[in-house]
């Protein structure tokens, strides 16, 4: 009797835990997150760094649990309650394009991992790529890029990064 209760548990509890197939495009699938839930809802975004800071003081700072918010798929940190304020009052300002996905990698139909180390802010919007070669690339033609990029990001924007 007990095997047959665990073989009729087992598929609900890898269905509940998110173990089974692939399911269809998410939210989820718009921002860029680190894996696993947090006290304030979905997985890390931009690996927990602060994206008010880029702003502020103009480098990569980490984000503390303590000031936290769920926003748009992702959970943001900061590392202070004053930017997660100004995040709360404009948080489109502050999110980064493309849900933090590498820019140069929507300007080529792709969702790379944006690391928060290699980052520019153009016309007041922040971006991030994937390594230090790709930046370089990106650099040669941001406005190009963007264009490219912005083209992609309605076609691409709810597809897993693993389908493209």
């Amino acid at each position: 009797m007990s095997r047959f209760i665990v073989a009729l548990a087992a598929p609900l509890l890898i269905s509940a835990l998110g173990l089974g197939t692939a399911s269809p495009a998410s939210a989820l699938d718009e921002v860029n997150v680190s894996t696993g839930a947090t006290i304030a809802g979905p997985g890390l975004a931009v690996h927990g760094h602060d994206v008010v800071a880029y702003f502020t003081t103009g480098k990569p700072t980490l984000g503390s649990d303590k000031f936290a918010v769920a926003y748009d798929g992702g959970t943001y940190r900061f590392a202070s309650q004053s930017n997660l304020d100004a995040f709360k009052a404009d948080s489109a300002k502050y999110a980064p394009a493309y849900g933090g996905f590498c820019a140069y990698g929507v300007a080529v139909d792709k969702k790379f991992d944006g690391d928060p180390r290699y980052w520019k802010i153009v016309d007041g919007k922040l971006y991030l790529n994937l390594n230090a070669d790709i930046a370089a690339t990106w650099n040669k033609d941001i406005p190009g890029n963007i264009a490219k990029a912005e083209g992609n990001w309605p076609k691409i924007h709810a597809v897993a990064a693993a389908k493209l």
